[in-house]
């Protein structure tokens, strides 16, 4: 039950991300990625606020919890998890980890799309 609850979040969480991202891109171009711009940014935000929410003021089930956080709002960023990871980190005093997090996390991914595009375009 778990595995469907994450999986129906995540279906749920991309679409939704795919369609903010084409309504932004319809409203103001797609010269820069706002629209994924807002919805890292959205995403991080309800990620703060679900995971105090759902773990420390309404005790839910692990199915619904999952489903919303890692179904749902994984499916819609997965930067989402990424902050709020880093920010466990230094809430925990472990600055260099975050920092290190975040640097590893922006130079490797990075990184990896560019051979990911490089790779794709050699074949």
């Amino acid at each position: 039950m778990t595995l469907a609850s994450i999986a129906v979040g995540g279906a749920l969480g991309s679409v939704l991300r795919y369609l903010i991202q084409m309504q932004c891109a319809h409203w103001w171009g797609s010269k820069f990625p706002l629209g994924t711009l807002l919805v890292n940014i959205s995403g991080s935000l309800l990620i703060g606020v679900l995971s105090i929410v759902l773990l420390e003021r309404w005790m839910v089930t692990d199915e619904i919890r999952l489903g919303l956080l890692a179904g749902l709002l994984g499916g819609f960023t997965t930067f989402s998890a990424f902050s709020l990871e880093t920010l466990q980190l230094l809430q925990q005093g472990s600055v260099v980890s975050a920092a290190a997090n975040v640097a590893l996390s922006i130079v490797l991914c990075l990184g990896a799309c560019y051979l990911g595009v490089v790779l794709a375009r050699a074949f």
